[in-house]
């Protein structure tokens, strides 16, 4: 007879950045809809983003969150930190997000806040310029975590090896 193998299941985390009544205009009147907004993340490097609509709140919330799962991508850490600073911009959105030294936490509002946590940054700053948008702001947010690189990648691209990284923060204590 055959084993049946256990698969382990991964534990994500969910969160809901925004809910949002939305309205078509119809020859007959307003038909109204909702628009939710999910992150979806396992705290490990895996993070997901996903939009979904329906006549109702709970029908909204499972196409999001089943659409973030399935847009999860993999991003490059540096310990609880990201790698190196990026400025993004996303419609009228423009993110800056910045290595921070241990400690620090996630200083970073709404639905960035919910991107990072959900990939596992523990110590960042960032700031939101422009639009603040819910929806913009986590595709920014997205889209700047997709732009990192570990310095093992940037090492392969330009055919070095990789020597020992030394984080901004501990550069000043160093030198002289």
């Amino acid at each position: 007879m055959a084993e049946i193998q256990e698969v382990p299941t991964v534990e994500y985390e969910e969160r809901i950045v925004d809910i949002a009544r939305v309205a078509k205009v119809h020859k007959g009147g307003r038909s109204f809809s909702f628009r939710v907004v999910a992150v979806v993340g396992d705290r490990n490097g895996r993070v997901g983003v996903g939009i979904g609509k329906a006549r109702a709140v709970p029908e909204a919330m499972r196409k999001a969150t089943e659409r973030a799962r399935r847009n999860m991508k993999k991003i490059a850490l540096l310990g609880t930190t990201i790698p190196h600073p990026v400025e993004v911009k996303f419609g009228a959105t423009r993110l800056i997000l910045r290595p921070a030294s241990p400690g620090t936490g996630v200083i970073a509002a709404g639905g960035v806040r919910a991107v990072l946590e959900a990939a596992g940054i523990r110590d960042v700053l960032t700031k939101i310029l422009g639009s603040t948008n819910p929806v913009n702001v986590v595709y920014a947010a997205m889209k700047g975590l997709e732009m990192l690189r570990s310095p093992e990648e940037v090492a392969q691209i330009r055919g070095k090896p990789v020597e020992e990284v030394m984080p901004p923060w501990s550069r000043r204590r160093h030198e002289g």
